[in-house]
């Protein structure tokens, strides 16, 4: 049996740190596997997504509380009740009315109903305000929506690409105990040197370090996605659609833009906001006219004649305050706005072209040349791997190789990665799926 006391003490050292090695990723693994797993589909996160969030939850409570106010704009106000009684005279009689024995009217009642009437337009325009408020409300959702939806893509697809690149670490790290148990033989045999050992147990740590901050990235992603799907727990989510090159046909620059001014909620946002502030202009021109207070009235034993009944009719005189600073400021919120939403148009082009040119150049890294080439060296893999263990190759010439093919594989995950999320941005950016 071999004995680690006759082993030197570097060798000693390399076989405590593949331990280790193999010790701490046996850890990760065996918590991962203690999760509860739930895998979806794409369709099924946003499904539950449009469900459960509770920022979009919050977000149609906002746009209800709008909508409801369109109906207070509509409502006339109420009308004024005004009386005036007597309630002590003569200094001899309490809530004195009615006659005396003689029939003298004792006691005056007087009543006045006063009902305000607002000229000009201005419950119209109030109206119009509400109206647009609520639009405006239903754009921000929308905006809101398109954000945690993008998000929520981003992530999945993060977690996808992720969870695969573990497993080629979790293949290689399969290949390296197998390494390893047949190291430990040739070692205490002398067949190999402790260079070889050596470069062995750098692999190895090398390995550990990339599956640490593999980890640690696809934690930071589950944290997100389980948040915008309000998971909570010890919970793991796997998702069920593989990462590979998605195929679409890429509509022309023009039609790109058009779409966006058209669906994009943030750009469609603006334009009402512009809106909103001419029709707070026209309200505030209206309300420089005076409005009117109309109403009957009945008087009691106060007047010339015993039971009279009168109109009364009162408005504002508009010598002093004819509104101007209300409708100066609200021409110069339209300028405000008008200047906004050019600068955002500018801004949405320059995306949706900067977008459109990013996913023009990731799809031209996805050619047959290079995907001849990647499927060549799947193939390539499995050869070498029977050539190494047949002993045709050196142990140098089999981890190089190793090595480049762990990295040929991340690579080809990160461009598919990277394909997805330039079509995602693309859409988001278009305020809508337009490429599927």
């Amino acid at each position: 049996m071999f004995k680690l006391t006759t082993c030197k003490p570097a060798v000693l050292r390399g076989f405590m740190a593949i331990g280790c090695a193999f010790f701490l990723f046996g850890s990760i693994s065996a918590q991962v596997t203690a999760q509860d797993t739930l895998s979806y589909t794409l369709a099924q996160a946003e499904q539950q997504f449009l469900q459960k969030n509770l920022t979009l939850l919050a977000g149609h409570y906002n746009v209800n509380a709008n909508r409801a106010l369109i109906d207070q704009a509509k409502v006339w106000d109420n009308p004024v009740l005004i009386t005036d009684q007597n309630i002590y005279a003569d200094g001899k009689s309490f809530f004195s009315h009615g006659k005396d024995l003689s029939g003298e009217s004792r006691g005056q009642i007087f009543i006045q109903v006063q009902q305000l009437i607002r000229t000009a337009g201005k419950r119209a325009r109030q109206i119009d305000l509400a109206v647009t408020t609520s639009e405006m409300s239903e754009l921000q959702l929308q905006d809101v929506l398109r954000n945690l939806k993008y998000q929520l893509r981003s992530d999945y697809y993060t977690i996808s690409q992720l969870f695969s690149v573990q497993q080629i670490y979790n293949q290689e790290l399969e290949e390296m105990k197998h390494l390893v148990t047949g190291m430990e033989a040739q070692l205490k045999a002398g067949n190999i040197a402790q260079r070889e050992y050596l470069r062995v147990q750098a692999l190895v740590i090398s390995l550990q370090q990339d599956i640490t901050e593999n980890n640690r990235n696809l934690s930071n992603s589950e944290a997100e996605l389980k948040t915008l799907l309000q998971v909570t727990g010890n919970t793991f989510i796997k998702p069920a659609d593989s990462l590979a090159f998605p195929t679409f046909t890429t509509p022309s620059l023009d039609t790109l833009v058009a779409a966006a001014k058209s669906n994009n909620a943030a750009y469609l946002l603006q334009q009402k906001l512009v809106l909103y502030q001419q029709q707070n202009l026209q309200y505030q021109k209206a309300l420089k006219s005076p409005d009117i207070t109309v109403g009957p009235e009945y008087d009691k034993a106060s007047n010339y004649a015993p039971n009279y009944v009168g109109l009364t009719l009162s408005l504002p005189l508009p010598v002093f305050n004819k509104n101007k600073g209300n409708i100066k400021a609200a021409e110069f919120s339209i300028q405000q706005q008008q200047v906004s939403a050019q600068q955002l148009e500018t801004e949405l082009s320059n995306n949706i072209i900067n977008a459109y040119s990013k996913l023009t150049f990731t799809q031209q890294q996805n050619n047959s040349t290079q995907n001849d080439f990647y499927n060549s060296y799947q193939k390539m893999f499995t050869n070498m791997m029977l050539s190494y263990r047949q002993r045709q190759l050196s142990l140098l010439e089999f981890i190089d190789f190793f090595d480049t093919y762990k990295e040929a594989n991340i690579r080809l995950r990160q461009q598919q990665l990277n394909l997805q999320l330039a079509k995602e941005e693309l859409n988001f950016q278009a305020g809508t799926d337009i490429l599927k």
